[in-house]
């Protein structure tokens, strides 16, 4: 029977696609990216607690600017890049993203 794996937080899903977004525009994001990838592989090994990689997640979303400012900044990425933003899901992030997205695509329309 295969092991299930935890579920990555609201947050951590934020910064990761905004990383994935980033990190070819800025060597810090790219260093943000390999930081955070890397702490999200200890935690999955049992090397870092998961309490401790959600502190990491944290800070970093502060250095950012915070969890909505990350997503509005990774939508607007996007929606500049494709035109649209195709996220759907039922989980806590896809709800904020489709929120904040349904915002921004609102206000390009005024």
């Amino acid at each position: 029977m295969k092991k299930k794996l935890p579920k990555p937080s609201p947050e951590a899903k934020a910064l990761s696609l905004y990383l994935m977004a980033y990190k070819k525009t800025s060597p810090a994001n790219k260093e943000r990216s390999v930081r955070i990838n890397r702490a999200w592989n200890q935690a999955l090994q049992g090397e870092l607690s998961m309490t401790a990689y959600n502190e990491k997640v944290n800070s970093m979303l502060r250095l950012l600017g915070g969890y909505e400012k990350v997503i509005e900044k990774t939508i607007k990425f996007y929606i500049k890049k494709t035109g649209e933003w195709k996220i759907n899901g039922d989980d806590q992030y896809c709800t904020d993203a489709r929120k904040i997205a349904a915002e921004i695509l609102n206000s390009d329309k005024s």
